[in-house]
């Protein structure tokens, strides 16, 4: 029995919430694309990279701390970024630190590697990472940057490889060549990047709109088959309850009326809440209504208190849920009709296992009596709710506020 009232306490706690339906489905193109853009840029670094590791190796004259801290300089980051693209982690840090550090060794390169005028046409081992930089920022950096790394990469490593050459004539044509060639490469890289999450969002957008289409249709459905139920329980239920207590002649009689009218107005009060089912009558203790409550002034983004008072209590399922529901109620007429304002929520209870619960807002008020007939966020949600259960409830307004205590305590 113990097993079976921890289960019943944590599905309890876990019910949902309308508001964690469809978190994290907003982006799923989105993210989806950013994965293999990732995998694919893994790829292409993990062979551009080993092309140029392989050429830095064979091509060194003297190692000596400059040069080897240039490589370290590059291929470090480089190794991260292949990592963290693989890895699905810490992408933009990665990709942001290679496409940095690779513009710091384009500068340093002049300084620490051999001028070599007399070789022109063979190109240096940074040379083949020129494009692995345009990749990096277009997976870390926002569009403008990314455009900047495209134009402006070519044009560094041509100056920084003109600088090597003296500016003889015979680097003009192979360094224009090569501008040109990592110029045009790298704009279809970011254009590519641009049209592939363009496409993404845009079918992000669409499925966001299906499903909030699909949503009003069921929810136009629901409607519908809601005024279905709800007429052929007045019909059923309500008139037979009616009928029953009419012809009631005996006490037994009488209790069956009561019995049947009791039944009647729980599914009535019941019907409009899509987590209302009456379930089982499995004790339900305060401290699971009041982290009920906190969890729907949480998600209505409401600063407010819900004060525990008294000695700990329990209730029969049935009972809490309809407590909780009536709360929340009262709860969103308090939201919407008086902003919020000195929202106070209090749980109290007594040896007896007797529970009140009160909702305290400092809006202008109300008149109770003159709710229109057909507004059932009172008379539904709250009173005959509340009834259903053999339970109070007591609603007090005027200028300075509006309260609503909601009672239950043990035949």
């Amino acid at each position: 029995m113990a097993a079976d009232t921890r289960s019943i306490s944590e599905a309890w706690q876990s019910l949902p919430t309308a508001g964690e339906v469809g978190v994290g489905l907003e982006r799923f193109t989105g993210h989806r694309m950013e994965r293999i853009l990732a995998i694919v840029a893994a790829i292409g670094c993990t062979a551009l990279g080993a092309q140029a590791l392989l050429a830095a190796v064979t091509d060194i004259s003297v190692v000596d701390a400059p040069r080897v801290a240039m490589m370290l300089l590059v291929f470090g980051p480089l190794l991260w970024m292949i990592i963290a693209c693989i890895s699905a982690r810490w992408i933009k840090s990665a990709c942001g630190t290679f496409a940095i550090a690779y513009v710091v060794a384009l500068f340093l390169w002049p300084v620490i590697v051999d001028r070599t005028p007399d070789e022109p046409a063979s190109q240096p081992w940074i040379f083949f990472l020129v494009n692995i930089a345009v990749v990096a920022a277009l997976l870390a950096f926002r569009p403008r940057l990314q455009l900047l790394w495209a134009l402006g990469l070519p044009f560094v490593y041509g100056y920084v490889r003109l600088v090597e050459g003296d500016f003889s004539r015979e680097f003009w044509i192979t360094t224009g060549f090569d501008v040109s060639f990592t110029l045009i490469l790298g704009m279809v890289i970011v254009s590519l990047g641009w049209m592939f999450r363009q496409v993404a969002a845009g079918v992000d957008e669409a499925r966001d709109k299906a499903v909030q289409t699909y949503a009003a249709a069921a929810a136009a459905s629901a409607s519908e088959e809601e005024r279905v139920a709800m007429s052929a329980l007045m019909h059923d239920s309500v008139l037979a309850a009616l009928i029953a207590a009419e012809r009631a002649a005996s006490e037994r009689e009488r209790d069956l009326a009561v019995v049947m009218a009791r039944e009647a107005l729980t599914r009535l009060a019941n019907t409009e809440a899509s987590i209302a089912q009456e379930g089982n009558d499995e004790p339900i203790s305060r401290a699971q209504i009041v982290a009920e409550l906190r969890r729907t002034l949480s998600e209505q983004g409401v600063d407010a208190v819900v004060e525990e008072r008294g000695a700990a209590a329990q209730l029969p399922g049935r009972v809490a849920r309809a407590m909780v529901l009536a709360a929340r109620q009262a709860i969103g007429n308090a939201l919407e009709h008086a902003g919020g304002r000195g929202l106070h929520v209090i749980a109290a209870s007594s040896a007896t296992d007797r529970l009140t619960v009160t909702v305290i807002d400092a809006g202008p008020g109300f008149d109770p009596e003159a709710v229109g007939e057909d507004r059932l966020g009172i008379r539904a949600s709250i009173v005959a709710r509340m009834a259903a259960v053999a339970g109070t409830s007591e609603i007090r307004s005027d200028a300075d506020g509006t309260i609503v205590v909601l009672g239950w305590e043990p035949a």
